[in-house]
């Protein structure tokens, strides 16, 4: 399987978003809103981008599932 440029942007964005909670969780710092500022116009863009990526990895691992199912039968 091949990567794809919105492929990588969705991960890259999913990476940065999981490591942002397990800096929130483990010392209660936000890296997003110390870079872009607590609740800023960019921190949200960041925010609503990084679930869009998650939502989007749903999907094509849903789709990259079936696709493969198909080929084992």
């Amino acid at each position: 399987m091949r990567l794809n440029t919105i492929d990588w942007i969705a991960y890259v964005l999913t990476i940065v978003g999981g490591l942002n909670w397990g800096l929130v969780g483990a010392f209660d710092f936000n890296l997003v809103a110390a870079i872009f500022g607590e609740q800023s116009a960019l921190s949200r863009i960041i925010y609503v981008l990084v679930g869009i990526s998650a939502i989007y990895l749903i999907y094509t691992a849903t789709k990259l599932r079936t696709t493969h199912t198909d080929v084992v039968r």
